[in-house]
């Protein structure tokens, strides 16, 4: 497979792992019905203020494997610097941080260089948070699409790309461009693994519904769509693999790829004329989705047809597969400016040029998510992702979460705002409802010349929650303290986890502290600063010693 090469490159391939932990710190939450407030609600969606990289660090603890959807809509690097969006990696945080890692060879990196280093462990981090079935879609121009899709195969793996649309978004094109006036831009999508045919079909509406599947059944409760190619150039001939006989239950109309009754009747995909045309779906399609299709008889012979469910009718819907190009009115930039000016009438639109058409943001989260699941974007910008989610949420029930992250200062004035808007609605526009909490990025875990020392000033409480991720890779839960000591974190897979840990003194494993254990396990992961027990013992006891700090793992 074709690899990347850039300045810097084995700086930061690994880079991720040397990311500094930091604790995420609530500043205040918000709902519909109090507003602003400063207790914590635990609603799931979140707005982070910091810079992308360390707060996608901190989310791996509860967060890793569990986001379906990530969105973003990173920097396309086209030397842009004087607006919001800041369009260039020039921005000082981005200098100060090539320059720390990179050392004197960031004088010599190009703005590919700069982009691509800024880029792989943010891409990185972000496929650990991504859930197994979960998906990633990126906005990107031609300045370094060509480079993304390459690094993503290092990351997510070739086999993974799903797909490249073109999504026209200026229609009236760039007049100011040298060569050709562009007009449109890219969406690239790549899968945690290999994805099932139907993992990006989306729901057809009514209309389309109504378009396309123009009969109806005899008792009105669905469309229909005959089943044979109505193409007359597909046939037997060069499409063998799709002529084969169905069979349908005269009594039922259901159909099936095998004879299972006596009478049963063959049909094959044949024209009026006795033509041998063939089917428009596969033997495996038919097995596995039966349900859809049905057998009707005619004056002279059966039918095959598949069913088609109006949005408004009992039923299963049928789905579409999105093509690759996307060219709705409703996806134009122009849309998400309009949409920007209506939430916030009094700011100049030329302030936050070009943010993304909620429409277009909820066609991707159509594709992938549904119910209670996550979506990420770790470059919030605006604010477009979390609107996307609350309206979609509006229009079909489900309870999708949102985290966004956004580095600037207009984290709290412009992104945080706009969602507290939406949420209790702006102009002509009814509130989505909902709710969300801000946090900032806050201390590290580890202090030190070299990160050898726990930050005393962190809570107790995250330093367990980290130190259960790092031993378990799952998220942490606090345990019944009423049924075990203070210092149990939990027990997973036989093994009990402990972290005996106090702020400002030194803690000691000893037979006083196994005589407060009351969980029973086959093994136990004790944490503390010194060990006065026997070796002999521990090990026919199954005791694990871990030293603070020098033992836990950074990740």
């Amino acid at each position: 497979m074709p690899t990347l090469t850039w300045i810097g490159k084995e700086k930061v391939i690994n880079h991720h792992r040397d990311v500094p932990f930091r604790i995420l710190e609530h500043k205040y939450s918000y709902n519909e019905t109090e507003g602003e407030t400063t207790k914590p609600i635990n609603s799931g969606n979140k707005i982070i203020h910091g810079d992308n990289l360390e707060a996608l660090k901190s989310l791996l603890p509860e967060y890793e494997g569990k986001v379906k959807c990530i969105y973003i809509d990173p920097p396309y690097n086209t030397g842009n610097e004087n607006w919001a969006y800041n369009d260039n990696v020039n921005h000082p945080k981005i200098q100060k941080w090539l320059g720390q890692l990179v050392g004197k060879e960031s004088d010599d990196l190009t703005r590919h260089d700069k982009w691509l280093c800024m880029m792989y462990p943010r891409l990185k981090l972000l496929h650990k948070l991504l859930h197994k079935e979960g998906a990633i879609f990126i906005s990107l121009d031609e300045n370094e699409n060509n480079h993304l899709r390459l690094i993503l195969n290092e990351i997510f793996g070739e086999t993974n790309f799903v797909a490249q649309i073109s999504l026209l978004c200026n229609p009236k094109g760039r007049s100011q461009d040298k060569y050709f006036s562009t007009n449109h831009e890219y969406i690239t999508v790549y899968s945690k693994t290999k994805k099932n045919k139907d993992s990006f079909s989306v729901i057809k509406d009514d209309e389309l519904i109504a378009k396309e599947y123009k009969l109806s059944d005899g008792d009105g409760k669905y469309r229909l769509l005959e089943l044979r190619n109505t193409h007359r150039e597909f046939s037997k001939i060069n499409r063998p693999n799709l002529f084969y006989p169905l069979y349908v239950n005269p009594s039922t109309q259901k159909v099936s790829i095998e004879k299972t009754d006596e009478n049963s009747v063959e049909v094959y995909p044949l024209w009026p004329d006795g033509y041998e045309g063939c089917w428009t779906w596969g033997k495996d399609l038919v097995k596995n989705d039966n349900h859809l299709i049905v057998g009707q008889k005619t004056r002279v012979n059966w039918k095959i047809y598949r069913k088609g469910y109006s949005a408004s009718e009992e039923g299963e819907n049928v789905k579409k597969k999105l093509f690759t190009i996307w060219h709705d009115a409703k996806f134009y930039t122009e849309k998400g400016q309009v949409t920007f000016g209506e939430i916030f009438p009094g700011l100049n639109k030329n302030d936050f040029p070009q943010p993304k058409s909620v429409d277009l943001i909820i066609e991707v989260l159509r594709t992938c998510t549904s119910s209670n699941d996550i979506v990420l974007d770790s470059f919030g910008g605006s604010g477009t992702t979390a609107n996307s989610v609350l309206k979609l949420n509006k229009v079909d029930g489900h309870n999708r979460k949102f985290i966004l992250i956004e580095m600037e200062d207009y984290a709290n004035s412009i992104c945080a705002e706009r969602v507290k808007r939406v949420i209790k609605g702006y102009s002509d526009t009814e509130g989505t409802g909902g709710n969300f909490s801000y946090y900032e990025l806050g201390k590290p875990l580890f202090v030190g010349d070299n990160n050898e020392n726990l930050n005393e000033e962190v809570p107790a409480e995250k330093i367990r929650e980290y130190i259960w991720y790092s031993e378990t890779r799952r998220a942490f839960e606090m345990p019944d303290r009423n049924k075990e000591n203070q210092y149990f974190l939990g027990k997973k897979e036989g093994t009990a986890y402990y972290f005996i840990y106090e702020k400002n003194s030194l803690t000691t494993l000893d037979y006083d502290s196994l005589a407060t254990i009351k969980t029973k396990a086959g093994q136990y992961v004790i944490y503390a600063n010194n060990c006065l027990l026997p070796k002999d013992f521990m090990l026919n006891k199954n005791i694990i010693f871990k030293k603070i700090p020098s033992d836990i793992t950074r990740f």
